[in-house]
This record gives C-alpha cells, structure tokens and sequence, in this order.
C-alpha cells in the first residue's frame, strides 16, 4: 500500500536508534535538513510532510492532532519502523506529544522543541480560528511577511529566512487552516508529560516569543528524565537558525538514547 504522507527517508537500518523528525506549521519536511544530513549518515532518518503541508495530500476543514499522530503511525508501519526518537518543533512537538499517548510504547526518547504542553486558551482559540478564515481568505504571503522575523530572528541569515519564507508560502491555505482548527481544540499535555517513562530533549531557541524559555523550562521540569538546551541566537527555529548548536544536543541525546536500555 502506498503510504498517504509524502516523506524523506535516508539512511540505513543500524544499531542506532531511527529518528523521526515533525514539522511545524506553516512548513514541511524541507526545514530538516540539516538534521537529515547530519544524522542519516549513522541512522535511519524519516522526515514526513504532514497532511495539508509539502508534497501531503490537502486535507481541508479540521485536522485534530490526533490525526496528524495517527498519520504518522501508519507510515512507520508501513515502512517497518517498530522503536524510534520522536522529534517535533512547534505543532510538531505537541503532535510528538499526542503520538507518545496514543503509542508510548514504540517510542524510545522524545525531542521536544520550541513548543508548549497546555491546552489552548478561549483567546488562543479564536484568534486560530481567525487566523484559519483570513489563510482560507487571502492566502499564505501576508501571514508569512507578517511573522517571518518572528519565526527566525530578524539577524537570521538570509538565506535561512528566505527557506522559511519559502516553506510558508507554499503551504496550501485549506491545509494550514485545518491544522489551526485542529490546534484550536487540543487537549493538556502537562499530566502526560509528567508520565513519560523514556529519555526525553526539551530545545528552544533563546530569542523565541512564540514559545519563549519559560515554556521549555516548565517542560523540562515536568519530565521525569530530560536535558534542557537554550540555543543562543535563535528564536523559534534553531535547528535552522543554528544548526550546528542543534545538532549537537541532538547528536548527545541520540547517543544517549542509543545505549539507554
């Protein structure tokens, strides 16, 4: 069977730990890649793009996380993947937390970056909502001018900021407002978080003001088992920003993770 998500998947089955890798919204798989480079050498890396986003099928109306974790599940069954690191920045670290819900069992540690565990609040909730109409109305260009240099940090390079740009606007507007319907109504995952029984990475950005430090440091001190990492110059996107500081925590966890019974 054909899986629904379009994905990357690099690298070789080893004794290492796969690692899979969740976008955040407005983007898609693209924003991994220099994950994908650093890590595919050594392990196998699968990078979907979620539905509604990059090469996925457009989905419109709502698209709850629960449907996002249920996607992913059925592609790593359909390629084989029994046991991975589950990794998401963004949206892509609470669908990381819906998913450790619905499968614990199947994921050996947890990357949880540039996110936040609590429910949406009743303001939160309308102004997705909102934000869901206006995409569905004018289209992705004058959200993604209006929050680029919030999504990376206006001393970002140029090229990092054109990437992202470039991933937001050519996100689909039905896609990307299903998924800000879907968020809308996400449920707490602070409890949840508190039960986590693997190894777990909490990364932010140290200029963010989508999630700022104190959203991380919450996280990190409700994990029975994680690290904390605050990247310096970056702001909601580090593993673009600064790749290399990235990948370094990244790269100590997975080693980590690879010799954790």
């Amino acid at each position: 069977m054909t899986p629904f998500l379009a994905y990357e998947d690099k690298g070789a089955d080893t004794s290492s730990v796969p690692l899979v890798l969740v976008h955040g919204h407005p983007f898609d798989r693209t924003m991994w890649a220099p994950q994908i480079g650093a890590f595919s050498h050594h392990r196998r890396v699968i990078a979907p793009d979620l539905r509604g986003y990059g090469a996925s099928p457009v989905v419109p109306g709502v698209t709850p996380l629960s449907v996002f974790a249920g996607d992913i599940e059925a592609l790593l069954d359909d390629l084989k993947v029994e046991t991975f690191v589950l990794a998401g920045l963004s949206m892509g670290g609470q669908i990381v937390m819906e998913a450790y819900a619905r499968f614990p069992h199947r994921v050996r540690g947890l990357v949880l970056a540039d996110t936040f565990p609590a429910a949406e609040t009743a303001q939160g909730r309308k102004a997705r909502v909102d934000m869901a109409d206006r995409l569905l109305r004018e289209g992705m260009r004058g959200y993604a001018d209006e929050v680029l240099e919030k999504m990376v940090a206006p001393y970002a390079d140029a090229e990092v900021k054109a990437h992202v740009h470039g991933m937001m606007t050519a996100t689909p507007p039905e896609g990307a407002a299903a998924a800000l319907r879907g968020r809308a109504e996400r449920p707490d995952y602070r409890d949840l978080l508190t039960r986590v029984s693997v190894p777990a990475l909490v990364v932010v950005g140290a200029d963010d003001t989508f999630t700022p430090v104190s959203d991380a440091e919450a996280m990190h001190a409700a994990l029975p088992d994680s690290t904390l990492r605050v990247i310096e110059g970056a702001a909601h996107m580090p593993n673009l920003e600064r790749p290399g500081e990235f990948n370094e925590a990244l790269g100590e966890f997975l080693a980590r993770v690879d010799t954790h019974p």
